[in-house]
């Protein structure tokens, strides 16, 4: 048996709880990926919010919605994560089924322009009122860099604490890995 990688993980972790008809959250777009993978899962039938602070992000994303023939499902915001709780339509609170943070900053872009911890945790707070009973969140957590090394440790600290009566909390990562790899925490709701 061959150990998925952290990336084909969070599609394994998505897959368990994304159908047809469902709703779901890219926190963090960049480049679409994500964001086109919740729009395949959910369908024409479902509804996904992705987000993001940086145009070339959004355009990204768009064009990789559009070329896929994905697009009406898909609402993007040029926002903060942070801003999740003022872009969610109110017969989607308490619905959600599933949501994705690839932290850090932009593949290919800006690195001076990153997440951080406050706003995550924020976002996290919100999203985990967002959920349904066995709803996901993912967070793709890159400590590889200065920015990404604090926010990896209050982001895990964090979840660290949260309820387990409430939820239930798994860090994936491979451990003998040089220069800090990422790694998951997913967080599913009770």
């Amino acid at each position: 048996m061959t150990l998925q990688r952290i990336l084909p993980f969070t599609r394994t972790l998505l897959d368990s709880v994304l159908a047809e008809g469902g709703i779901a959250i890219d926190g963090t777009c960049g480049n679409g990926h994500d964001t086109l993978f919740l729009a395949e899962s959910v369908g024409k039938s479902g509804k996904v919010y992705g987000f993001d602070i940086q145009s070339e992000a959004i355009e990204s994303t768009e064009k990789r919605l559009q070329e896929a023939d994905q697009y009406t499902q898909v609402a993007l915001f040029q926002e903060t994560h942070a801003s999740i709780n003022n872009n969610i339509e109110k017969e989607h609170i308490g619905n959600v089924s599933a949501a994705i943070f690839n932290l850090g900053y932009l593949p290919g872009g800006d690195k001076s322009i990153v997440t951080n911890a406050e706003e995550t945790i924020q976002s996290v707070t919100d999203i985990l009122r967002l959920l349904h009973s066995g709803g996901l969140l993912i967070l793709v957590v890159y400590p590889g860099h200065p920015e990404g090394k604090i926010e990896s440790e209050k982001v895990t600290n964090f979840v660290t604490d949260l309820n387990q009566s409430h939820y239930q909390v798994l860090k994936y990562q491979f451990i003998n890995q040089i220069n800090d790899p990422p790694y998951i925490l997913a967080i599913s709701k009770k």
